[in-house]
């Protein structure tokens, strides 16, 4: 699609009058912007009523864009319904977990079982895909925008029960995957099944609920409701536009949705970077690989961050200087092939007024923002082509499963303090501050390129997962399992087997109980140097080695982490039985990479963090992220050359990675 990483970013110029224009196109060009994302919210101007389209904003805006040499990403605007579409058919608005109908207001709030919330939306875009096909601006298609959130309406219910029907087949097989004997709860017709909220099977909000099995498959269904929605309009793209890419801005580790149902429909993945900024580097490295490996290693884009700062939380931090270059060279690292911006000029009213922008209410070019804006498109221009289509040529995986996220919260016991994210990213922090590259991947994924495999917190096993995992142990990898996994099948019904349930064979372990305490409440690990808390389960090897043991109360001695020697090539097994604090997981995952040679060159250095891409030309290319306050002090690995500053390094020699600095060796 491009011979450069794509720079630019969401513009709304239907906020403003022509000569606003002149000066945004102006101030682009001074800044390398190349690429606009337009449209996103754009329905109400381009079908102001039913039988009415209006396409001369959007017409002047890809006319423009194409005359001054820019490109543009093109959203169908239906993420936020028209005034009239609400009124006319009051059933499009959602009704929320307490029973609620909504009426007409804020964006995102359509029922994704609506036939007229459906029609009109894919009318639109199918109105859109025939008069722009063909444009010279039109470079991608964006449909809707960063979709989520749930309805609970009959429409959706009844939508649910022909999900349900199409799922289990039987009443027989439903009653058996929900376990419905349990409270009463066996079901002799598909429409006594409702949707679980506040007024059913749920209390105290979405995450208890009496029923995991009911819950679980409405996230499931939530998460093909609004799919089905993103299906229609690529549909109807593609009667008019068969080969423009389509794609959808995604938002990282996201709990609503499962994106690995979404991945194989997606053209190319993309998403929107807004970490809290006193977030550790590793959570949007974690997402960005978790954007890559949903289109099995390929590009992504980022299609959305601050400039400077947020608007929607409590307290808005500001990016310090060089933390804007920082973290995109983070992303193109990960393997974005685009870095654009949320938003271009600041909106003047509204919610987001104060978001950060590339350019300002005064529309000035002497901010910091802005010239760290330019200065950043001047990089990017000089580097060209060396980073697009690159893949990382990672040897350790780490499995991320929105199922075993949805399963493990919503469960009764041990803990509801136990936070899927949290203990996924501990191990993938600690992975990425070791210098391996990981790729994030779902259940299903091949693992036979990897030398080490990371499961934590894999509460449901599906499949055949279990003897995938064996082959990587039994050919000489490691598996890493943690407390809490190999607990449910895909129905969330408990294994009626050992704990940890299909993984026990592997892991050479047995778990009759366990432990929960709260969170003030830690338990010594002498072996590790470390600590433990929130889960204990009790160990009994069935083979495994211990490696490290509880310090204290009547368990004190038995272990804590595990290693099982697996097969005839040196494999094994790791089973960590307790939330570890973070020292207590790096010391477990180092000692694993080391036994496989994957710790990096500046595994001593965990502020500098680094990536490896593989262009497709077969260069090898390793980026150093130095997240540092202070200057990183490191020596050459190898001969290379920095492509950022052209300076060639000898094998050896001294190299100086500024505060927030950024090297590209080649």
């Amino acid at each position: 699609m491009t011979d450069k990483i794509r720079y630019g970013g969401d513009y709304n110029p239907e906020q403003w009058p022509q000569e606003v224009w002149d000066e945004d196109h102006r101030l682009f060009t001074r800044a390398g912007i190349d690429t606009l994302t337009v449209g996103v919210f754009t329905w109400s101007l381009t079908q102001p009523a039913p039988d009415t389209y209006d396409f001369t904003i959007l017409d002047r805006v890809l006319d423009r864009a194409s005359a001054e040499g820019r490109r543009v990403c093109l959203a169908t605007g239906t993420a936020a319904l028209p005034p009239w579409l609400a009124k006319r058919h009051p059933e499009v608005n959602r009704t929320d977990f307490e029973g609620r109908r909504h009426r007409y207001g804020q964006r995102h709030t359509f029922c994704p079982s609506s036939p007229a919330y459906r029609a009109h939306a894919t009318a639109l875009a199918a109105r859109l895909a025939e008069r722009y096909t063909g444009h010279p601006a039109l470079l991608a298609w964006h449909i809707n925008n960063e979709y989520g959130g749930a309805c609970y309406c009959e429409l959706c219910a009844e939508a649910f029960r022909d999900w349900l029907r199409d799922r289990h087949g039987t009443l027989d097989a439903l009653n058996d995957a929900w376990w419905t004997t349990f409270w009463s709860h066996r079901y002799t017709d598909w429409g006594q099944i409702e949707p679980p909220n506040a007024l059913t099977e749920h209390w105290r909000g979405p995450d208890h609920t009496a029923f995991q099995g009911i819950t679980l498959d409405y996230f499931r269904f939530t998460t093909d409701a609004l799919l089905g929605c993103f299906l229609a309009e690529k549909e109807v793209i593609r009667a008019h536009d068969p080969d423009t890419p389509v794609t959808t801005n995604f938002m990282g580790t996201f709990r609503p949705l499962d994106y690995h149902r979404w991945a194989p429909h997606l053209d190319f993945a993309s998403w929107d970077n807004y970490p809290p900024l006193d977030a550790p580097p590793t959570r949007p490295a974690l997402a960005h690989d978790l954007m890559r490996g949903l289109k099995d290693g390929a590009p992504f884009w980022l299609m959305e961050q601050t400039p400077s700062t947020t608007a929607c939380r409590d307290v808005n931090p500001l990016r310090r200087p060089g933390e804007l270059r920082l973290a995109t060279f983070q992303a193109i690292a990960h393997g974005a092939d685009a870095a654009l911006y949320f938003q271009m000029r600041a909106s003047r009213g509204a919610c987001e007024k104060y978001h950060g922008a590339v350019i300002g209410h005064a529309g000035r070019d002497d901010t910091r923002v802005f010239r760290e804006v330019a200065e950043l498109g001047r990089e990017l221009q000089a580097l060209g082509d060396r980073t697009l289509g690159a893949r990382t040529p990672a040897r350790t995986a780490l499995l991320f499963d929105w199922d075993s996220w949805w399963a493990l919260e919503i469960s009764d016991g041990p803990s509801r303090l136990v936070k899927y994210p949290d203990v996924v990213h501990a191990y993938y922090r600690a992975a990425r501050e070791a210098g391996a590259d990981v790729d994030v991947l779902p259940q299903t994924a091949d693992l036979t390129p990897y030398d080490v495999v990371l499961t934590p917190a894999l509460h449901m096993v599906k499949g055949d997962l279990a003897p995938r995992l064996e082959a990587v142990a039994a050919r000489g990898g490691t598996v890493l399992a943690t407390f809490l996994s190999g607990r449910v099948d895909e129905h969330d019904r408990a294994f009626l087997t050992d704990v940890p349930g299909p993984l026990a064979p592997l892991m050479g372990v047995r778990v009759d109980e366990w432990d929960a305490r709260p969170p003030e409440f830690t338990q010594t690990v002498p072996e590790l140097g470390a600590k433990a808390r929130l889960v204990f389960e009790i160990v009994l090897p069935r083979g495994a080695e211990p490696v490290a043991t509880y310090g204290t109360d009547f368990y004190a001695g038995t272990p804590a982490v595990t290693r099982n020697p697996f097969g005839e090539n040196d494999g094994e097994a790791w089973y960590v039985a307790t939330a570890l604090d973070q020292p207590g997981v790096d010391e477990v995952v180092r000692r694993i990479l080391a036994r496989h040679d994957l710790l990096g060159p500046y595994a001593d250095h965990p502020a500098v963090e680094t990536a490896t891409r593989v262009a497709p030309d077969g260069t090898r290319l390793l980026f150093l992220l130095n997240h540092a306050p202070g200057p990183a002090r490191l020596t050459a690995h190898a001969t290379a050359t920095d492509l950022l500053t052209g300076k060639r390094l000898d094998q050896g020699e001294p190299l100086v990675l500024d505060p927030l600095g950024v090297a590209i060796l080649q």
